[in-house]
């Protein structure tokens, strides 16, 4: 019998305020696997001006499990400096094998330290946690996870403390990153706007959190694309040799060699790059199409235990979000961070130019996500180590 993939059942949506709504999260077998990930000390890497390899790293994880799996129908959410997947427990193997070897790659080509960990639904569930999925149907094409029941977080933050941990693979072992590619350029805020990298995090009232999220989504729906950044027709190409070197560092495993994954990275972006600005098919590659797709397939809103937006927003909707957020912060409702840039970047896994279902992960060019979950941090962090107030004393 074929084996069914209990995800792929979940019925998808299309109407991103839905992911406030806990009727339309499933809950996964105990028995799936959460793969957690992380760059230590991506906040340094962010400021000094490595956000690109930042993401291409965080994306990498996706590209090393959907090779490792075959395909991408499991859940999974990018997280600007790293990501989260879920996993059968017939793949777990495989996954371990592809994630211990995206960090040792990491490690060597890129210099980062890429913290990687795996734990069972169960155990996330016995310390108090779960992991509920949701659909999000991104276009006719494409679904993306969404999360809820903190055990996504928890067991992210269990990761930081050291536990679960998967060693990297030994020395010079190459994970199969077919695919990850970074080759569009970035994606500028229209004229007096700004590119908004938000993160907005519920504390202790989940009600309320939703009620501020609400407020939040109708602010950026004042705009007809609901503030996307990525224009109508698609965000542009350019050849880039950052993006150049990028892709082959990624694509050297598969290829044999860093000269041989360097001339297919070169080829393929001209003959796109050639493609792209005069419009020509080739085969069933129609460049026009597979922009308009592109702007379609890009997760600039996701949700996991929180909100993470990455939108293009002009001046009043900005303060708007931002007196929103802060009054609602400040009210005890939510923990948040926004880091205001020019450009936002987009980081692709195509696994067939021909398919509509290619991913792109959207995140803010200076910083992005990083920079909003290090505010986000440091105001928990503070508020964690204040005193409580003493009660006046009795006279």
């Amino acid at each position: 019998m074929p084996v069914t993939n209990p995800y792929l059942d979940i019925p998808a949506f299309d109407d991103f305020t839905k992911v406030l709504d806990p009727s339309v999260y499933h809950a996964l077998p105990d028995d799936w696997w959460v793969g957690t990930s992380d760059i230590v000390g991506s906040t340094k890497a962010v400021e000094a001006g490595r956000y690109k390899e930042v993401n291409m790293v965080g994306a990498s994880i996706i590209a090393a499990t959907t090779n490792a799996i075959g395909h991408s129908d499991f859940p999974f959410i990018f997280g600007g400096d790293g990501a989260a997947i879920v996993c059968p427990p017939d793949k777990v193997p495989d996954v371990r094998n592809a994630l211990a070897a995206t960090a040792i790659w990491a490690k060597e080509e890129l210099g980062f330290d890429l913290r990687i960990a795996l734990i069972r639904i169960n155990d996330i569930r016995k310390g108090g946690h779960d992991v509920r999925v949701a659909r999000f149907l991104a276009s006719k094409k494409l679904a993306y996870a969404v999360f809820s029941g903190r055990g996504i977080s928890w067991a992210e933050d269990q990761m930081k403390q050291g536990h679960n941990l998967i060693a990297p693979a030994p020395s010079g072992t190459q994970p199969d990153l077919t695919g990850l590619s970074c080759r569009w350029s970035p994606i500028s805020a229209e004229d007096g706007c700004k590119i908004l990298s938000l993160i907005m995090l519920p504390r202790d009232d989940r009600h309320r959190f939703d009620l501020c999220a609400t407020a939040l989504f109708g602010i950026l729906e004042q705009d007809r694309r609901d503030s996307n950044p990525v224009p109508e027709t698609g965000p542009d190409f350019r050849l880039g040799w950052e993006s150049l070197r990028l892709e082959a560092l990624a694509t050297q495993g598969t290829e044999g060699s860093k000269l041989r994954a360097w001339c297919k990275a070169l080829f393929i972006s001209c003959v796109a790059l050639f493609l792209f600005k005069t419009g020509r098919k080739l085969g069933d590659f129609d460049p026009l199409h597979y922009r308009h797709q592109t702007r379609l397939n890009t997760d600039f809103r996701r949700f996991g235990d929180g909100i993470w937006l990455t939108v293009n927003c002009n001046a009043e909707q900005t303060e708007q979000i931002e007196t929103l957020l802060s009054n609602a912060e400040n009210n005890g409702d939510i923990w948040f961070g926004i880091k205001q840039q020019d450009e936002a970047l987009m980081t692709c896994i195509v696994p067939d130019i021909a398919s509509d279902s290619h991913l792109h992960f959207l995140d803010g060019a200076d910083g992005g996500y990083t920079a909003a979950a290090s505010v986000c941090k440091a105001k928990m962090k503070k508020t964690a180590t204040q005193p409580l107030h003493a009660e006046p004393a009795s006279t």
